[in-house]
Parts: structure tokens; sequence; C-alpha cells
């Protein structure tokens, strides 16, 4: 048998950066978190973190700590099965994109009791590889799967709209989103993963366009970018309805949008635990998400 409190503190470790962050966390020393370490790493027979700044889990770490979250899991589920109290919330982590965050998924947690939640924040596009490392136990996800050992729950697409205040359109695209036009106006791109508005460009003009960009890791400040005229980007169209609906932002192409799929993808084994994060996801994306999805 592994010992609980060894494989917490490994996992703490890892998702914290620090002995001090998992220290933190456990409410225990530094000291003993290092301690724990130094005995699960003897019991197993290898290097479990990398020592650095941040530190990270090895391969057979990120393995062990996918079990202790497998099995933190299973045992969440039987004290509810068996209405045990007294064992307090558990923490779920999950992969979240930041669109998804912004518009409709904090709703959809905020409908689950009894629950704490750990958000990783990445790209839909790449939010699927943290479920794959086993560093999450669901994520909302682009890619549809399948992924071993896990379910999928399509969700449905979230529409987004090239979006641009009408003094910005006046004074870099006079003539409309021409193609001569959209090389040279400054566009707003969340990180390097994001490819939205390279996607619509595509889509739009048949080829791929490069155009200057700033950089804006943030949904609503991508909309405040927007709104002050810094630049033309992709924003998901439950956080502009308004501002297109007043005339604040326009369409750079009228009825050109670009719907991103979404889908809930969990572990199997997390499958009990999470059954009410998925109902309330499910809800919630009913409500705000366009066109269900079929697999």
């Amino acid at each position: 048998m592994l010992d609980p409190a060894q494989l917490a503190a490994l996992a703490a470790i890892h998702r914290r950066g620090s002995f001090e962050g998992a220290a933190a966390v456990l409410g225990v020393t530094p000291s003993a978190v290092s301690q724990r370490l130094k005995a699960l790493e003897e019991r197993i027979g290898c290097l479990l973190i990398r020592r650095a700044s941040p530190c990270t889990a090895t391969p057979s770490g990120l393995r062990l700590i996918r079990h202790h979250d497998e099995v933190t899991a299973l045992e969440a589920a039987v004290a509810q099965d068996l209405r045990i109290g007294g064992t307090g919330p558990v923490t779920l982590r999950l992969a979240v994109n930041a669109d998804s965050l912004a518009t409709w998924v904090v709703p959809a947690l905020a409908a689950v009791d009894n629950l704490l939640f750990d958000l990783v924040i990445d790209d839909q596009a790449h939010s699927q590889d943290w479920l794959r490392r086993g560093e999450v136990a669901a994520a909302v996800t682009s890619h549809p799967g399948p992924l071993q050992g896990c379910e999928t729950v399509a969700l449905g697409a979230l529409r987004y709209r090239a979006t641009a205040s009408p003094g910005f359109m006046a004074r870099h695209l006079p003539d409309g989103a021409t193609m001569a036009g959209l090389t040279q106006a400054p566009g707003l791109t969340f990180s390097d993963k994001d490819t939205l508005q390279s996607d619509w460009l595509r889509q739009v003009c048949g080829q791929t366009v490069a155009f200057p960009t700033h950089r804006i890791a943030s949904s609503q400040g991508f909309v405040d970018a927007a709104l002050a005229g810094l630049g033309w980007g992709m924003n998901p169209e439950p956080l502009v309805a308004h501002h297109l609906a007043n005339g604040a932002l326009v369409d750079l192409v009228p009825d050109t949008p670009l719907d991103v799929p979404l889908y809930w993808q969990f572990t199997r084994q997390s499958a009990p635990v999470l059954a009410p994060v998925t109902r309330a996801m499910r809800a919630e994306a009913a409500r705000l998400l366009r066109r269900p999805l079929s697999l």
C-alpha cells in the first residue's frame, strides 16, 4: 500500500511548484513535505520530483499523482453513496479554456455543492493534454476524443464574432475587411496557442493571412481592447452581444461567425464524483452554447 499522505505531498509539490507551497496547502512544514517525498521516492525506487523552480513531477511522479487523484475520487464517491459525513469537500482539478470560464463554466460550477475546484486554464485545443497526462480529472476541450480511459460528452459550440470598434474600422479598415487591410490592421491574440483569429481569416479569405497583433491573455481584456480600438479580435458572442447591439462593436465582416465545438471529457474513474459537475456542465452548456453536438 502506498501512503496517502506521501502521495498528497507529491501531488501538492507538483501543483504548487515548491515544497513551501505544498506545505501551505497541506498545513504542515516544508520539512515534513520533504520527508514524505523522500520516503515515497525510497519506496518507489526512483526520482518523482525534479527539484527546480518550479518543481515538476517526473513521468513516474505523474503516474502516482494520477493514482492519488483516482483513489481520492473513488473514496469521495463511496462517501457520497454511504452518506458518510465529516470527510470535508473533495477538490477536483479541471482544465478549462479561458473563454468558457468567462461565459458559462462558472455558473455551472456554482450550481454544484460540496466540491472544491482547482482550475487549470489552457486553450481548448490543448486542454485535453492535461487529461491525457493524468493531471486533471476532466477538461473542456475542442477534441471529441476518443481518449483512453475517458468518457466524452458533446456540449455544443461557442460562437465567436470577429469584432472591432467603429473607430478602429474607420482608422484601419476604411474600405472594409479587404485582404490588404487585414494584413495591416492590428489584431488581438490571447497566446501562442490561440489560432482563432487565423482560423477566421482562413475561413473568410480562403487562405492564411499574416497580421500584426497585440497579445492579451484575458477574455475580458480582449473585449476591452476591442472597445477601446486597440485591435480586432475573435470575441465570444455571449461577451459582446450587447456591445454589438448598441453599436459599440461591429463585425469586421457581417454574418461570418466562427463556431468552436466543445466537449466535456472526464476519466471513468472520476465519473461518480464528477456526476453532479457533468450534469451542471451539460445544463449550462445547453443554455448558452449553440447547436448541441453529437459524437
